[in-house]
């Protein structure tokens, strides 16, 4: 428990101290959202501006109404508002990959990291993250998949059982088993992604080893901390929901727009907390030490005393007697 309240507190320490990154996250998010969404709020606009029935848009969510909508023939086909979202969805998927290595050295920084390091650990590791995340999406998604079909089979089975309760039960069963194995997935290869941005690492498949040695040495731990701001986040979903549904008029636009979005960046807290927490735990147990080398004084040497030398004696003939 205080190897896990270190690295809570460790990992909240670093985010905290780094909150601008979360701010242009959340930016960032925005804007792509806004471009993502434009051929949607064009084609929206072609026939609501001229009908009678989008009072039922505009003063709440009229499902009938906006079903109608899309099975309209002027509408055109959903494909065409759909295809710039999903660009535009990889196009953040693209940018996440260029900025979180600077967010990872940032975090391991002992003092505000300058705009030039950022970039420059950014375009260091771009691709070696990009390998990285497709490392990680073809193992997740074949878990996922392998998770969910048994799910499937299993549900089946429980559904030719006489107990009704059952088929649910096996539900929310699998749903929480995915969710467990998804969780240490993301443990894994979020300490992968801190090797290779800290410690420059240029081969990924060794980070990719190194992370899950040490993840499943101290998956105790670090499972409990990423389990705890999961938990964080669940509340603030739960929360944001609750006030938008119970607080916000049907009427006021401006109201679910701000508790929209104010949800929105408080769900990015914890998940760079998460981030914080792998910086925390590869700087304590994934560095390397480095190896420190006894000081062994040079031997002084003793000094040589030599006796003295005598002046040599100079004989000075008598002087001579005048007159000889």
């Amino acid at each position: 428990m205080a190897q896990n309240q270190g690295l809570l507190s460790d990992g909240w320490s670093r985010m905290a101290h780094n909150k601008r990154y979360i701010v242009w996250f959340y930016l960032l998010n925005v804007m792509l959202a806004w471009f993502g969404a434009g051929a949607f709020n064009n084609q929206v606009h072609s026939m609501l501006d001229h009908s009678l029935r989008a009072d039922y848009l505009l003063h709440g969510f009229h499902l009938a109404t906006f079903i109608e909508m899309l099975a309209r023939p002027e509408f055109g086909p959903t494909m065409a508002s759909a295809a710039p979202a999903m660009h535009f969805a990889f196009l953040f998927f693209l940018l996440t990959a260029l900025f979180v290595p600077g967010v990872l050295q940032g975090y391991a920084a002992t003092y505000r990291l300058p705009r030039e390091e950022f970039f420059r650990a950014c375009g260091r590791n771009l691709w070696r993250f990009v390998r990285l995340l497709i490392v990680a999406a073809i193992v997740m998604g074949v878990v996922a998949g392998a998770l969910f079909g048994l799910q499937g089979a299993l549900q089946k089975k429980a559904a030719e059982s006489t107990n009704e309760l059952l088929r649910p039960e096996v539900r929310f069963a699998g749903l929480l088993v995915i969710f467990l194995i998804m969780t240490v997935l993301r443990i894994w290869f979020d300490l992968a992604q801190a090797d290779v941005a800290l410690g420059d690492q240029p081969a990924v498949r060794k980070s990719i080893a190194v992370s899950f040695r040490h993840m499943r040495r101290n998956l105790g731990s670090l499972f409990g901390s990423y389990l705890i701001t999961t938990f964080v986040a669940a509340i603030v979903l739960v929360v944001g929901i609750f006030v938008w549904i119970k607080l916000v008029p049907p009427a006021s636009l401006l109201g679910a727009v701000l508790v929209s979005q104010l949800t929105l960046l408080l769900l990015l807290i914890p998940r760079f907390w998460q981030r914080g927490i792998a910086v925390s735990y590869y700087l304590r147990d994934m560095v390397e030490p480095i190896p420190v080398v006894p000081f062994t004084p040079a031997p002084v040497a003793e000094p040589v005393v030599r006796e003295p030398i005598s002046p040599p004696v100079i004989v000075v003939p008598p002087p001579e007697p005048l007159g000889s």
